[in-house]
């Protein structure tokens, strides 16, 4: 599945009359396992490409902290923002204090705005719901991969560590961010 394939996809789901993981889970399986198996092919290579220490930390203010398994959930909400805002985020992470949904969650105190566990999950629940077996997943999505000639990502640079916990750094590098969350009583 190209590029531009995926993204009409999500914003066909995204036009849908309910929320995105359904609509996007839908629009899979009635296209069928190996429509499914691309998605989830190029939805790893969209969240490998923002998992670098600054989306990290971008997640890392909104949620008031952010272990491993929320930045999954973080990175697949990016995603699920659409294809504007996912390449904003690729460009600045920090774009993101522009979005009506996260200037709404630092407003209201929000720390699930942009994560998005169940977006996530619409590969393997898709494959559950065409084959009945969700375990096979995995292991189909690894053949499907070795006879496309897709190799795994393997290692990546996430660019520079830096500390979240430190408000002067998370100021210097994601100011529109840190205005938003770092303010009296949110810290």
């Amino acid at each position: 599945m190209d590029t531009d394939t995926f993204w009409q996809l999500v914003d066909t789901a995204r036009a849908a009359d309910a929320p995105l993981h359904e609509a996007l889970t839908d629009l899979l399986t009635a296209r069928g396992e190996e429509h499914v198996l691309a998605f989830e092919v190029r939805m790893d290579q969209l969240d490998t490409a923002i998992d670098r220490w600054d989306v990290w930390a971008a997640g890392y203010l909104i949620h008031g902290g952010c272990s491993d398994d929320a930045f999954m959930d973080f990175k697949a909400g990016v995603i699920g923002l659409g294809r504007t805002w996912y390449e904003r985020v690729v460009g600045c992470p920090d774009d993101l204090a522009e979005h009506p949904v996260v200037q709404r969650s630092a407003a209201t105190g929000d720390q699930e705005a942009v994560f998005y566990e169940e977006l996530g999950a619409v590969g393997p629940n898709c494959y559950r719901q065409l084959t009945g077996d969700e375990d096979d997943f995995y292991p189909a999505l690894d053949h499907y991969r070795a006879t496309h000639g897709l190799a795994d990502a393997g290692a990546y640079d996430m660019g520079e560590d830096f500390d979240f916990d430190d408000p002067g750094e998370m100021h210097r590098r994601l100011p529109r961010l840190a205005a938003l969350y770092l303010t009296e009583g949110r810290q």
